[in-house]
């Protein structure tokens, strides 16, 4: 009868039912490269000095600046040469957004730190600037073979996909750079926090000079043409600013 038809349609309409609920959950990740195994990340910190008072600046900070290296791990502190002006860069080590949040809660308390060094920075200062990055998987953090040179900070705004899309391709084009003997590569990081989809290359030179002599060799040599031209196709835009390190660095 037309009544129990329906009643059979609706017995299987909620057999149906109760199958698709009762199936696993397919799992999916927005992450589209390696996921972040642990908590480590580096504050990449950019503050833009007024010109008058570039030299005083650093000096302050040369004076003061174990009052903040006493609370958390330095990596490296940089003016900047080339590719901007009056700027100092630096770069600090976090083992999770917890410790930082305790740092930063602690220098909020620190006398000596506000007394001595803030008070008097913030006024020279005209602006700040920071991001969040990690290290891609494939790189750490590794020291100049010695000291002194320069540093260039080359910042390569990809397109969106992640490392799964231009991961293998970039790290080619580093690698190429890096295995030839043409370049020291500190470290590459890419950006959580800030402008996403960036990639960072902190590389080591023994000068300006050297640098430009090597970009000129390496430009001839066919694997790093190859590598980069791969690479270049996930790319938006890049830009670079070439540093000195302070005397009070870590890495110099």
């Amino acid at each position: 009868s037309g009544c129990q038809s329906r009643c059979r349609y609706t017995s299987r309409h909620a057999e149906h039912c109760l199958s698709v609920k009762s199936r696993p959950t397919p799992r999916a990740w927005i992450s589209t490269g390696p996921q972040q195994q642990h908590g480590t990340f580096y504050e990449f910190r950019t503050y833009y000095i007024q010109p008058h008072l570039n030299a005083a600046f650093l000096k302050l900070t040369n004076e003061k600046i174990h009052l903040r290296t006493a609370h958390s791990e330095l990596i490296g502190y940089w003016s900047v040469e080339y590719g901007g002006l009056n700027q100092v860069f630096h770069i600090w080590k976090y083992d999770s957004y917890a410790q930082r949040a305790s740092v930063r809660a602690a220098l909020a308390q620190d006398p000596n730190w506000i007394e001595q060094y803030i008070s008097k920075a913030m006024p020279m200062l005209s602006s700040q600037d920071n991001e969040v990055t990690y290290l891609v998987p494939w790189s750490k953090i590794q020291k100049p073979p010695k000291d002194g040179g320069v540093f260039e900070l080359a910042t390569f705004q990809m397109k969106p996909g992640g490392p799964a899309v231009w991961g293998r391709a970039f790290q080619a084009a580093v690698g190429t750079h890096t295995g030839s003997g043409y370049a020291h590569a500190v470290g590459v990081f890419h950006s959580e926090f800030g402008q996403l989809n960036q990639v960072f290359v902190l590389w080591w030179f023994e000068s300006a000079d050297q640098r430009a002599a090597i970009r000129h060799t390496s430009h001839e040599d066919a694997r790093v043409v190859a590598a980069v031209r791969e690479s270049a196709a996930y790319l938006v835009s890049h830009k670079n600013k070439l540093m000195l390190p302070c005397a009070f660095s870590p890495i110099k």
